[in-house]
């Protein structure tokens, strides 16, 4: 029993039971008053352990010998740019991994590939990176996955960051989990929370688990470098500030990196008069309880008298009744605007995963019990088919004034 990695000490145990409701995976049970935790079912997440009010579970560490990491230093982020123009979850990142570097000594660095991109560099340090890594070449104009991942993994094998942050978009999904494969790195996706380690000095990931119920914390010791996908908006960018100085390292690249089996033949923008719902400070949201498509209709005008993005449930794009890239949620996108007006949306767990930080949330549905109404700021029981409208229009009398 003492080579178990988790096990219940039975001495300490009072029966309490709180650690069975803790565990996601039904791996405890009572036998006679005691805990009993089934290692066949158990995988270790460690949910029990802060759950226990008596210290009662303990779970013993990998003895797995600790490789010198000694050569692994500074905090990189990759600099995701569109037709050159940076995006702004990179923003984010420099200034969530700025504290990251303080608390570890070490430097900030960006990422940077592109065609012509010397001026976004010197816009990198004046967000705080203090080296960019600049890879320019005519071939990198556009995002490819393999190109992309190919540089960036080579320079990783060369330069041996300690950390790698990536935005958990489209195109920092797609590169970063090619780069973890090729470096032998773990990876963390989707993470809402990073913080290092004060005695281990490794870093904590944590992002939410089990749709939603949970905050897993995630550590990967045993690889470097230690690599994660952040959701955007959930840090404050970086302030600008153009008296910053710093190195812009312009990288030589073996021309076999830039080769790819794909090509790019033309680019189609979604047909959308309305902003995305990422960059919002309003965002009108529907969920089932619009009924069909049509409705939303008067959600994207409420939308256009406030110059802000529509959004929606998970239930409503199921339904086919708005595009994916209108999705917030778990599954959609995390948003953080300064209005977020719910109408006709229940509320569930991963729902409010994606909208809970905004500055204030309007709820409008016609059920009093919905769970929306637990994290509204303000809620309004009704019709939002009679509410919205009347919203819309006193908004375009005032706002016309």
């Amino acid at each position: 029993m003492s080579n178990d990695p988790i096990k219940v000490i039975d001495e300490a145990c009072v029966g309490c039971q709180l650690c069975v409701k803790a565990c996601p995976f039904g791996a405890i049970e009572m036998d006679e008053k005691l805990a009993v935790i089934d290692l066949t079912t158990c995988t270790l997440c460690g949910a029990c352990v802060p759950a226990c009010k008596f210290d009662a579970i303990e779970m013993r560490q990998s003895e797995k010998a600790q490789a010198d990491f000694s050569a692994y230093q500074d905090v990189w982020v990759f600099a995701e740019q569109d037709d050159g123009v940076i995006q702004s979850v990179t923003y984010e990142l420099l200034g969530e991994g700025r504290q990251l570097a303080d608390d570890l000594g070490m430097h900030l660095c960006a990422v940077l590939l592109g065609s012509n991109v010397s001026e976004q560099a010197n816009e990198l340090i004046s967000r705080g990176a203090e080296k960019v890594y600049m890879v320019d070449q005519p071939e990198l104009t556009h995002f490819q996955d393999e190109p992309y991942a190919a540089i960036i993994s080579d320079m990783v094998k060369r330069h041996k960051p300690n950390i790698f942050l990536c935005g958990a978009t489209t195109i920092g999904r797609s590169v970063i989990s090619r780069i973890a494969v090729e470096t032998g790195a773990g990876l963390t996706a989707d993470c809402t929370g990073l913080a290092i380690d004060p005695g281990t000095k490794n870093l904590m990931q944590t992002r939410p688990a089990f749709g939603g119920n949970i905050m897993a914390t995630i550590l990967t010791p045993n690889t470097r470098p230690q690599m994660a996908t952040v959701r955007h908006k959930v840090f404050k960018e970086a302030e600008v500030d153009p008296s910053r100085t710093g190195d812009v390292v312009p990288v030589d690249i073996d021309k076999a990196l830039l080769a790819s089996r794909t090509k790019r033949l033309t680019f189609v923008p979604e047909e959308d008069n309305i902003i995305n719902i990422a960059e919002a400070d309003f965002i009108i949201s529907g969920g089932r309880g619009m009924g069909k498509p049509e409705n939303f209709d008067i959600l994207h005008e409420l939308a256009e008298v406030l110059g802000g993005g529509v959004g929606a449930s998970r239930a409503a794009v199921d339904a086919d009744w708005i595009p994916y890239s209108h999705q917030v949620g778990q599954t959609g996108k995390t948003v953080c605007p300064k209005i977020y007006i719910a109408c006709g949306i229940s509320g569930q767990i991963q729902h409010l995963a994606g909208m809970s930080a905004s500055d204030v949330i309007i709820a409008i549905n016609k059920d009093p019990d919905a769970p929306i109404f637990s994290v509204a700021t303000l809620g309004i029981v009704g019709d939002v088919f009679e509410i919205v409208p009347r919203l819309t229009a006193e908004l375009r009398k005032v706002l016309g004034e």
